[in-house]
């Protein structure tokens, strides 16, 4: 009993923050502000953003406010990406989930466009009048053969957006304010600096092709835990790790050069896959989303030592030059090694061949235990995962005591997991007492992200409350404008 109470104060020590996902009526939130005939509605940015998962596919509708730059959440709609209907005779089987569901082009185009036109329903928008943008984004890639063979689920959420009736034109980037609504032209700084590829201060790896199959992933989620980060008192601009617990892993580490951060790690593989096959194990479940509905989540004494035999069969290490695929996930590691970026890979076995015996290890865990303990397992696993990246990354000599750490994805945010991974880089010594101010965990990390992308698109960012530079420093955009226009001049000798 002494021991269970020492155990919990230990852990209770620690004050995650934690940006929780808050949802706000959208007519509320275009409610004219001020009193009088003066009285207008806030200039608003809404962004949908579409996401194919293995496990879930989701419709999250934003809203920002250009003025303030506060960002609104406004309606969520997640479906189960297994009840995506089957695909009819004669269509062509273009790939399927982690978990084996085969998906046809037309099949995906349906599911995207009736959640997408749902979503919009029930948040009370129109698409042609509210909505002014739309991102597609993907974490579907194990049937593929490389990073850029997954365009094809790419092309399959564009013709469900298309057959939502979303206009072409809100889906890609505008070449100049007069392209912009006019109600958003006042806003945008699209004549004096153009969008270049980077989101956030960041940008992506300067590769032939993409490191990751996921990359588009990372880099959103990267986006989005620093906006996110601006509901607590974290401060996680560059340089920082962020890393994104889906069903699959995908991760990004920045460093801190001006005006943009260049991209120096690249994360993927399995994360929240892992958690599942345990639960596939018990029979109760297909995922830990579902199992953990139905059980509230402790710290239970047991846990941690089983979860570092789950581990036994984790492989997390620097990916080989030669490899092409790690976890499920195609990847080009001749490409990260030649361009000098660090590829970390997060793997059950070899590309998935050990999440059988997580199954076992689930089930025997669940008839020996209960589900409590295996609830509690799951959430020890992500945070050793956490603890063994950061591990790694310290063993690179690619972070140190300026980073911030940003987490978000179902693996990474519920249950204990914050705590726990609190607990495991504290005793990494990285933050010397300061590790609660210095990482964040975020709800909703890619959505957030979408609307970021979509604001970089459009160069509607707020100065006052930038999102680029470095931890603690003001707006980059006058850095930016030189770096454009000196790459302007040198083009032109």
């Amino acid at each position: 009993m002494i021991l269970k109470l020492l155990r919990k104060s230990k852990l209770d020590k620690y004050k995650p923050r934690i940006a929780r996902s808050t949802y706000v009526d959208a007519v509320k939130v275009m409610m004219p502000q001020g009193r009088g005939p003066q009285a207008l509605p806030p200039p608003l940015f809404i962004v949908a953003s579409v996401e194919l998962g293995n496990t879930t596919t989701k419709c999250i509708i934003t809203a920002t406010d250009l003025r303030s730059g506060k960002v609104h959440l406004i309606k969520k709609i997640v479906r189960l990406t297994r009840n995506i209907r089957e695909p009819l005779p004669g269509e062509q089987v273009m790939g399927s989930t982690l978990w084996g569901k085969g998906l046809s082009e037309g099949a995906v185009a349906e599911f995207v466009r009736d959640t997408l036109l749902t979503c919009l329903r029930e948040a009370r928008l129109d698409k042609d009048r509210d909505l002014h943008f739309v991102v597609r984004s993907t974490g579907v890639s194990a049937s593929f053969g490389s990073p850029e063979e997954v365009g094809a689920v790419i092309r399959a959420l564009a013709k469900g957006c298309l057959a939502a009736g979303i206009n072409p034109s809100k889906m890609v980037a505008p070449f100049s304010k007069s392209g912009l609504p006019s109600q958003l032209r006042d806003y945008s700084k699209l004549d004096k600096v153009s969008f270049d590829g980077a989101v956030a201060g960041c940008l992506p790896p300067r590769t032939r092709g993409e490191i990751m199959a996921n990359e588009m992933e990372a880099e959103l989620s990267t986006a989005g835990i620093k906006i996110g980060a601006k509901w607590t008192d974290v401060d996680c601009r560059n340089p920082m790790v962020g890393l994104d617990f889906g069903t699959t892993f995908k991760g990004r580490v920045t460093n801190d050069e001006l005006p943009y951060a260049k991209t120096i790690g690249s994360i993927c593989g399995l994360s929240g896959a892992i958690c599942d096959a345990l639960i596939q194990g018990s029979n109760v479940a297909s995922s830990a989303l579902e199992f953990s509905e139905k059980i509230k989540p402790k710290n239970i004494e047991e846990a941690e030592d089983l979860a570092y035999e789950v581990h036994k069969y984790i492989r997390i290490e620097k990916v080989p030059p030669a490899t092409t695929r790690i976890g499920t996930i195609p990847v080009n590691a001749k490409s990260a090694h030649e361009q000098g970026v660090l590829l970390l890979g997060c793997d059950v076995g070899d590309n998935g061949s050990d999440l059988p015996k997580l199954r076992s290890i689930g089930l025997t865990i669940y008839k020996e235990y209960g589900a409590e303990t295996l609830l509690s397992v799951l959430d020890h696993v992500s945070a050793l995962i956490v603890r063994r990246v950061l591990e790694q990354l310290l063993r690179e000599g690619i972070i140190n005591d300026k980073y911030t750490i940003g987490i978000t994805g179902r693996a990474g945010i519920t249950g204990l997991k914050p705590r726990l991974i609190l607990k495991h880089i504290d005793e990494l010594g990285l933050f010397r007492g300061e590790v609660d101010r210095r990482v964040v965990f975020v709800e909703d990390g890619l959505a957030l992200g979408a609307n970021v992308m979509a604001r970089c698109m459009h160069s509607l960012g707020t100065p006052h409350n930038p999102l680029g530079g470095n931890r603690g420093m003001q707006c980059i955009l006058n850095l930016r404008i030189n770096l454009q226009k000196a790459m302007k001049a040198h083009a032109q000798k």
